[in-house]
């Protein structure tokens, strides 16, 4: 059985050189060592050079790789100087603490860096100083030798213990001269020394039943060290027979969750020797203190029970030397090997090393995190599986000894979602199964990927004219589906296609809101439409923006008098119209003409009569403003007539204008026509009468001449309209003749045209109503005039 447990234990052997020469090629391996009780701080190493990264790292890009040292015992006895690259103590070690009494004492680390993940494996050689003296167990060791033993007879004597080790540790025993006894120092297999007493020559107890010597252990430190015990050796009777286990070495297996206090087999021991001597009482045999601490066995029944909970990740075997001894001082030898079972008792454990918070949207294979699983159960227990929820955009990459790396499977879209809440699932193949989960909160970060968007393509706005500066006439919005800073906006006026077109004189936009103010009173008869572009641009690097179409509809307000154009009231005599008194009722006496610079209902006009000198005598059709006769003429009528023309337009609250037209009754045209001096004169009968003394002379002075004049024109007159009915000869004198035109204004129908002819000489004259033939262009021209010479609408121009 002790040759299969060595080929075992060589396998063992050889299963790890192999794993570690593995291991070195590929993850380069450093190793270094140090003594211990060496003050934290000092320098151990420089990982830069060490590690071959001369040429790959400068100064501080270990920090910028954010590298790490992470030790297997999860304790951090190494600390890292990112800047400089030098690998430091963190503190004191102590061989023993750590190491116990294995030897050589290895601390295992493990040096990675990110960007790219970059893994190297290091050990750390703790060498052993002699600071530990050997130390028996008891200060004072009985030993009873038989009379009759023979010289040579070898005793074993208590073994010391001496924490270092090495050439640190236990090299010889010595003990104080005497005849009858010397000490050997001999090697255990286990690497230990023992002693062992000697004697030299025959002992008679009734000489001397007792000896009294010094055991001393000595170590091979410099200087050495060492520890005493007193031997007290008993010489005893003659007991020929020592107690033998029947089996041994024993061998069992205990499961580690075996509870404290139970049995774990019971040794057996036999005496030949009859009575006292053939009393058999057990012992552990130089039991170290944690086997002690450990197990227990009954003196009596030779029972090994467990003093406390086994843990197989601590010590796997124990190795129990037992003891023995019959009444007469003679003992005898065992041992029990008790091999630990493992149970899967040790749930998965997951250890962070790094952790980014947040990944930019647009990133492409990010890592997020490189953590270490570990399980300290073995076999099946000790095997692991990693993972995390299907249903995200990550993937786990075993990358080095336990360590995952977590990465973004694609770029993420934080439009979508902004966090991901992310699950590791460590479960082991043991029975029953135990799992570790451990979760972290991954941010989203924005990326300005995503450009502003208005509510609608196009906005149209109406405002009415004659508004106020910085009226408030709209508003455009855009929403963006970034966030922070990549979501502010800006909006502004962009510039018009029309160079000429000075929008910023106009409009204008909050940049912050997107409200639309108007800056200067619109003139609907200047602009009835105005079409812009705003754009929206967000804050983002580099900033994205998008575009919309705003219609500005200027409304009418009705902010225009009517214009008359005829009769004009600019000329420096009043027009005259003349009405034959034999005209029919409903005669077309003359027409009003009126323009007004507004649309629509604001431009439609009516006209009324509002004053006349005899009020039934003439009408005013509403619609056209043509002037008739309402009835027949009669003798008593007055011969000169005014009349006051009201023209209004539809709007709200509609404006108006009015006109005054004179009229004179004329018989057939044969009476003098009166200059429009004598109408103003007689108007005013106020005056002195010296004026109306002068008229009257002049009148009846020229009465004679006037009808000779007037007489031949009437019948040259009457002879020359069946040829022609456009028109008629003007003499040159001190009459003129006028001929206006009205046409393409939206408030007339038809165009007319209206010329006076009058003899100069005579004083008399005809009146003549022809058909319309000038254009159109002369009404919109003065009609323009208007518009552009507001405080000319009393007066028009006509050529």
């Amino acid at each position: 059985m002790s040759q299969t447990k060595q080929q075992h234990k060589n396998r063992q052997v050889a299963i790890f050189i192999i794993w570690m020469l593995l291991w070195e090629v590929g993850s380069g391996l450093v190793q270094y060592s140090t003594l211990e009780d060496t003050e934290s701080g000092t320098f151990v190493a420089n990982l830069t050079k060490d590690l071959g990264l001369r040429l790959v790292l400068g100064i501080g890009e270990l920090a910028t790789r954010s590298a790490r040292v992470v030790s297997d015992d999860d304790k951090q006895h190494l600390v890292l100087d990112l800047q400089t690259g030098d690998l430091l103590l963190r503190e004191k070690l102590d061989r023993e603490d750590l190491c116990g009494s294995k030897d050589p004492c290895v601390l295992h680390f493990q040096v990675f860096l990110e960007r790219p993940a970059q893994f190297f494996q290091g050990e750390l050689l703790i060498q052993d100083i002699n600071d530990h003296a050997p130390v028996f167990p008891d200060r004072e060791v009985l030993l009873k030798i038989l009379e009759n033993s023979q010289p040579g007879t070898v005793f074993p004597l208590q073994l010391a213990e001496d924490l270092d080790v090495g050439s640190n540790g236990i090299q010889k025993y010595t003990i104080s001269p005497d005849s009858h006894f010397h000490v050997l120092t001999r090697n255990h297999s286990e690497g230990k020394k023992y002693p062992d007493l000697v004697q030299d020559k025959a002992l008679d107890r009734e000489a001397q039943a007792e000896f009294s010597l010094t055991l001393m252990a000595v170590d091979g430190g410099s200087p050495p060290r060492s520890g005493s015990v007193l031997v007290q050796i008993l010489v005893m009777d003659v007991n020929d027979n020592a107690p033998e286990f029947v089996n041994t070495p024993y061998g069992v297996q205990v499961l580690e969750n075996s509870p404290a206090d139970s049995a774990i087999l019971s040794v057996l021991a036999r005496d030949a020797d009859a009575g006292e001597f053939g009393t058999v009482s057990y012992g552990l045999w130089q039991a170290s203190e944690e086997i002690q601490q450990t197990f227990s066995i009954n003196e009596v029944t030779g029972e090994i029970r467990l003093k406390k909970k086994l843990d197989f990740e601590k010590i796997k075997s124990y190795h129990v030397d037992l003891e023995a001894r019959d009444g007469g001082g003679l003992s005898g030898k065992g041992t029990v090997v008790i091999e630990v079972v493992d149970v899967n008792d040790n749930a998965p454990e997951l250890t962070i090393s790094s952790l980014t918070s947040a990944i930019p949207e647009d990133a492409p294979e990010t890592v997020v995190s490189i953590f270490r699983i570990r399980d300290r159960d073995s076999g099946d227990n000790g095997k692991m599986i990693c993972s995390i929820p299907d249903n995200l955009p990550f993937v786990l990459k075993p990358t080095f000894k336990n360590f995952y790396t977590l990465v973004t499977e694609r770029p993420l879209d934080r439009e979508s979602r902004s966090q991901y809440n992310i699950t590791f699932t460590v479960s082991d193949l043991g029975t029953p199964r135990l799992q570790t989960e451990h979760s972290i909160s991954v941010q989203v970060s924005d990326v300005n990927d995503n450009a502003p968007a208005f509510t609608h393509t196009s906005y149209t706005l109406r405002v009415r004219e004659n508004n106020g500066p910085g009226l408030h006439i709209g508003s455009v919005s855009a929403t963006d589906r970034d966030a922070g800073t990549n979501a502010q906006l800006t909006y502004s006026l962009l510039p018009p296609p029309e160079p000429h077109l000075a929008l910023a004189s106009l409009v204008a936009i909050d940049a912050d809101s997107g409200q639309l103010f108007a800056l200067r009173p619109l003139d609907y008869e200047a602009l009835q439409a105005l079409e812009f572009r705003v754009g929206a641009a967000d804050r983002g690097s580099p900033a994205l923006s998008s575009q919309a179409l705003v219609r500005l509809l200027v409304l009418d307000a009705n902010d225009n008098s009517p214009f008359v154009l005829y009769p004009m009231q600019n000329a420096s005599a009043p027009c005259t119209e003349l009405l034959p008194r034999a005209a029919e009722p409903g005669y077309l006496l003359t027409k009003v003409v009126a323009v007004d610079g507004d649309s629509g209902q604001n431009a439609w006009l009516s006209y009324q009569l509002l004053k006349a000198t005899e009020p039934g005598l003439f009408s005013v059709w509403p619609h056209n403003g043509e002037v008739r006769t309402a009835r027949l003429l009669s003798e008593r009528d007055a011969p000169k007539h005014r009349l006051l023309v009201l023209v209004r337009d539809n709007g709200e609250p509609p404006l108006s204008a009015s006109v005054t037209l004179h009229v004179l009754l004329v018989d057939g045209f044969s009476q003098p026509y009166l200059p429009l001096q004598e109408a103003a004169a007689e108007q005013g009968r106020g005056d002195a009468l010296t004026l109306h003394l002068v008229v009257a002379l002049a009148s009846v002075s020229s009465l004679f001449l006037l009808c000779v004049l007037v007489f031949v024109a009437v019948r040259l007159c009457r002879r020359s309209r069946p040829a022609s009915l456009s028109g008629c000869a003007v003499p040159q004198g001190h009459f003129t003749g006028n001929v206006v035109d009205f046409s393409g204004v939206r408030t007339l129908s038809h165009c007319y045209q209206y010329e006076v002819c009058l003899t100069g000489e005579s004083g008399t004259g005809e009146f003549n109503f022809l058909q319309p033939v000038l254009p159109k262009l002369l009404i919109e021209d003065a009609g323009r005039e208007v518009k552009e010479n507001p405080n000319r609408r009393n007066s028009a121009v006509f050529n």
